[in-house]
């Protein structure tokens, strides 16, 4: 129980369910704390804030992408291997949402509530 209150936010889903949401996260993040160069292409940025990136990278995915990437010791090759093994959902997500979007009516609900969450659901 611990572990779930030092985290920012939910980890990366090895099944492929939040990445999206995750990605955003972790940007923003990074950036707040001034580590966001450690995720990028061509960077200077010192040994210290990429263990610190790479220490909050690995907190914050799901213990089984924690063992698949044991090895890397690099914050944008592990941000780059996790973009590479993910990044194909916003080819697969982002056609369904636009799809459900279009197909969103109000008078197809009972309540107001039911309508706000479909709404919700689409929009994250």
């Amino acid at each position: 129980m611990a572990n779930i209150e030092n985290r920012k936010f939910i980890t990366l889903d090895i099944f492929e369910k939040n990445y999206l949401s995750c990605v955003l996260d972790v940007k923003l993040h990074l950036s707040a704390k001034k580590l966001r160069q450690t995720i990028d292409e061509d960077n200077a940025a010192s040994n210290e804030k990429r263990v610190t990136a790479l220490i909050f990278l690995r907190h914050h995915i799901d213990d089984g992408l924690k063992y698949e990437y044991l090895t890397v010791e690099n914050p944008l090759e592990l941000w780059q291997n996790l973009n590479d093994r993910f990044e194909h959902l916003k080819v697969v997500v982002l056609p369904k949402a636009l799809n459900d979007w279009s197909q969103l009516r109000f008078q197809d609900f009972k309540t107001v509530s039911e309508y706000n969450s479909t709404l919700l659901k689409i929009v994250s």
